[in-house]
């Protein structure tokens, strides 16, 4: 008999929907039986993606369950008191300091994608990509332009200045990715797709679609301004 594929379950989208609707303690204790039997199924599913990434990329993310980030809410600093997340989640990590940006994947009902790059880079790091960006942006725009580039991801993502960065001119001819202060790619997927039997190799192809991203980051922020 051919093995039962590792994917999505409905009830543990059904789960989420529920927490939704009775964000409270007293609800969530009454069902944690529940809730690690759901839990246990994301795990699996993490622990399947992460055998995917390995078939491409030098993962430092022990396990999926290691990849998975707690249902808890850190409430300490937030208006909103809800005590916990009304979705699964969790990163993988590249290998060593060559490797750069990493892998993240959101499940939820009508909210579902992936997504990786780099959602806050250090000053110095910034400066490298800029500078990189400035003094030759095509590498990056035959990436942003390939087909299978536009068909994951779309465009280019990430928060961006209104303003002209210190140290450009407002009329430089790349000045629309200067101005990003992150460098994200996100694809999402609806409902259905994340029931399906392959799922996971959906996930993990659009993770496999983002290297020549990576490689090309990597590559900026492992050496210096004048490139070594």
């Amino acid at each position: 008999m051919p093995a039962t594929p590792i994917k999505i379950q409905r009830s543990n989208i059904d789960f989420l929907v529920q927490l939704k609707k009775n964000n409270n303690r007293e609800w969530f204790n009454e069902r944690k039986t529940e809730f690690l039997a759901e839990q246990a199924n994301i795990e699996n599913f993490a622990s399947a993606l992460l055998t995917e990434l390995n078939l491409h990329d030098v993962i430092e993310t022990l396990s999926g369950k290691k990849s998975l980030y707690r249902i808890y809410r850190d409430t300490r600093f937030s208006t909103d008191k809800t005590p916990y997340k009304t979705h699964w989640s969790g990163s993988f990590k590249r290998a060593g300091k060559s490797r750069r940006g990493g892998y993240y994947f959101h499940i939820e009902k009508g909210n579902t994608f992936v997504g990786g790059g780099f959602w806050g880079p250090s000053p110095a790091d910034l400066k490298l990509i800029r500078d990189d960006i400035a003094f030759d942006a095509q590498p990056l725009r035959d990436i942003m332009n390939d087909k299978i580039f536009i068909s994951s991801f779309g465009s280019l993502a990430g928060e961006q200045l209104k303003t002209t960065p210190k140290g450009f001119e407002a009329d430089h001819p790349d000045i629309d990715l200067l101005r990003f202060k992150q460098f994200l790619l996100v694809k999402k997927f609806d409902d259905e797709t994340v029931l399906s039997d392959n799922f996971v190799q959906q996930m993990g192809q659009a993770f496999k679609d983002m290297r020549p991203f990576f490689d090309y980051m990597s590559s900026v922020l492992s050496g210096d301004a004048n490139g070594e």
